[in-house]
Protein backbone atom coordinates (compact mmCIF):
# COMPACT_ATOMS: atom_id res chain seq x y z
CA UNK A 1 0.00 0.00 0.00
CA UNK A 2 2.58 2.61 1.03
CA UNK A 3 5.12 3.86 -1.41
CA UNK A 4 8.27 5.80 -0.84
CA UNK A 5 9.03 7.98 2.15
CA UNK A 6 7.93 11.48 1.17
CA UNK A 7 9.27 13.38 4.19
CA UNK A 8 10.10 13.37 7.86
CA UNK A 9 8.51 16.28 9.74
CA UNK A 10 10.31 17.97 12.62
CA UNK A 11 8.47 20.38 14.91
CA UNK A 12 10.70 23.32 15.79
CA UNK A 13 10.29 26.21 18.23
CA UNK A 14 11.94 28.70 15.87
CA UNK A 15 11.62 28.17 12.12
CA UNK A 16 14.26 30.77 11.22
CA UNK A 17 16.88 29.26 13.51
CA UNK A 18 16.14 25.70 12.36
CA UNK A 19 16.21 26.71 8.68
CA UNK A 20 19.55 28.43 9.16
CA UNK A 21 21.00 25.35 10.87
CA UNK A 22 20.11 23.12 7.93
CA UNK A 23 21.26 25.69 5.36
CA UNK A 24 24.41 27.02 7.02
CA UNK A 25 25.64 24.05 9.05
CA UNK A 26 24.54 21.16 6.85
CA UNK A 27 24.61 22.88 3.45
CA UNK A 28 21.04 21.83 2.65
CA UNK A 29 18.73 23.30 0.02
CA UNK A 30 16.18 25.06 2.25
CA UNK A 31 12.90 26.36 0.80
CA UNK A 32 10.93 29.43 1.78
CA UNK A 33 8.43 29.33 4.65
CA UNK A 34 4.83 28.71 3.65
CA UNK A 35 1.79 29.09 5.85
CA UNK A 36 -0.68 26.21 5.90
CA UNK A 37 -3.69 27.68 7.74
CA UNK A 38 -5.84 24.54 7.25
CA UNK A 39 -3.24 22.61 9.27
CA UNK A 40 -2.26 25.38 11.71
CA UNK A 41 1.42 25.34 10.77
CA UNK A 42 4.10 27.17 8.86
CA UNK A 43 6.39 24.78 6.99
CA UNK A 44 9.79 24.86 5.36
CA UNK A 45 10.88 22.00 3.12
CA UNK A 46 14.47 20.88 2.92
CA UNK A 47 15.22 18.99 -0.28
CA UNK A 48 17.47 15.95 0.02
CA UNK A 49 18.56 13.64 -2.81
CA UNK A 50 16.23 10.83 -1.68
CA UNK A 51 13.47 12.57 0.35
CA UNK A 52 12.59 15.79 2.18
CA UNK A 53 12.66 17.15 5.71
CA UNK A 54 9.67 19.29 6.70
CA UNK A 55 10.25 21.82 9.47
CA UNK A 56 6.98 22.65 11.24
CA UNK A 57 6.26 25.70 13.36
CA UNK A 58 2.96 26.72 14.97
CA UNK A 59 0.69 29.08 13.04
CA UNK A 60 -1.54 30.69 15.62
CA UNK A 61 -2.69 29.89 19.12
CA UNK A 62 -4.76 26.85 18.12
CA UNK A 63 -1.97 25.08 16.24
CA UNK A 64 -1.77 21.32 16.83
CA UNK A 65 2.01 21.75 17.04
CA UNK A 66 1.73 23.86 20.21
CA UNK A 67 0.98 20.85 22.39
CA UNK A 68 3.85 18.89 20.90
CA UNK A 69 6.29 21.76 21.55
CA UNK A 70 5.02 22.16 25.13
CA UNK A 71 6.01 18.54 25.76
CA UNK A 72 9.19 18.86 23.64
CA UNK A 73 10.41 22.47 23.99
CA UNK A 74 13.51 21.85 21.86
CA UNK A 75 11.41 20.30 19.09
CA UNK A 76 11.61 16.82 17.65
CA UNK A 77 10.33 14.41 15.05
CA UNK A 78 6.59 14.99 14.70
CA UNK A 79 5.54 12.58 11.92
CA UNK A 80 6.61 10.61 8.88
CA UNK A 81 4.86 10.86 5.53
CA UNK A 82 4.47 8.00 3.07
CA UNK A 83 3.18 8.23 -0.47
CA UNK A 84 0.09 6.31 -1.64
CA UNK A 85 -1.47 6.04 -5.08
CA UNK A 86 -5.08 6.34 -3.93
CA UNK A 87 -5.71 7.99 -0.58
CA UNK A 88 -9.36 6.92 -0.42
CA UNK A 89 -8.53 3.25 -1.06
CA UNK A 90 -5.67 3.42 1.47
CA UNK A 91 -7.98 4.98 4.06
CA UNK A 92 -10.68 2.34 3.50
CA UNK A 93 -8.16 -0.51 3.81
CA UNK A 94 -6.69 0.93 6.99
CA UNK A 95 -10.07 1.51 8.64
CA UNK A 96 -11.10 -2.03 7.69
CA UNK A 97 -7.98 -3.30 9.48
CA UNK A 98 -8.72 -1.25 12.61
CA UNK A 99 -6.58 1.86 12.12
CA UNK A 100 -7.93 5.23 13.18
CA UNK A 101 -7.85 7.99 10.57
CA UNK A 102 -7.73 11.39 12.23
CA UNK A 103 -9.85 14.39 11.31
CA UNK A 104 -13.00 12.45 10.51
CA UNK A 105 -11.33 10.44 7.76
CA UNK A 106 -11.64 13.07 5.03
CA UNK A 107 -8.42 14.09 3.29
CA UNK A 108 -7.26 17.70 3.41
CA UNK A 109 -4.99 19.38 0.93
CA UNK A 110 -1.43 19.33 2.26
CA UNK A 111 1.60 21.55 1.74
CA UNK A 112 2.35 19.98 -1.66
CA UNK A 113 -1.17 20.69 -2.92
CA UNK A 114 -2.11 17.01 -2.71
CA UNK A 115 -4.62 15.16 -0.50
CA UNK A 116 -3.27 13.98 2.86
CA UNK A 117 -4.56 11.98 5.84
CA UNK A 118 -3.10 11.36 9.28
CA UNK A 119 -3.22 8.07 11.17
CA UNK A 120 -3.44 7.85 14.96
CA UNK A 121 -0.01 7.35 16.53
CA UNK A 122 -1.33 4.81 19.03
CA UNK A 123 -2.06 2.50 16.08
CA UNK A 124 1.52 2.80 14.73
CA UNK A 125 3.95 2.33 17.60
CA UNK A 126 3.64 5.91 18.84
CA UNK A 127 4.37 7.45 15.43
CA UNK A 128 2.01 9.89 13.74
CA UNK A 129 1.74 8.77 10.11
CA UNK A 130 0.79 11.05 7.23
CA UNK A 131 -0.29 9.56 3.91
CA UNK A 132 -0.03 11.73 0.80
CA UNK A 133 -1.60 10.83 -2.52
CA UNK A 134 0.84 11.17 -5.42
Amino acid sequence: MIGRLNHVAIAVPNLGVASAQYRDMLGADVGAPQDEPDHGVTVVFIELPNTKIELLSPLGEGSPINGFLEKNPSGGIHHVCYEVDDIYAASAQLVEKGARVLGGGEPKIGAHGKPVLFLHPKDFNGTLIELEQV
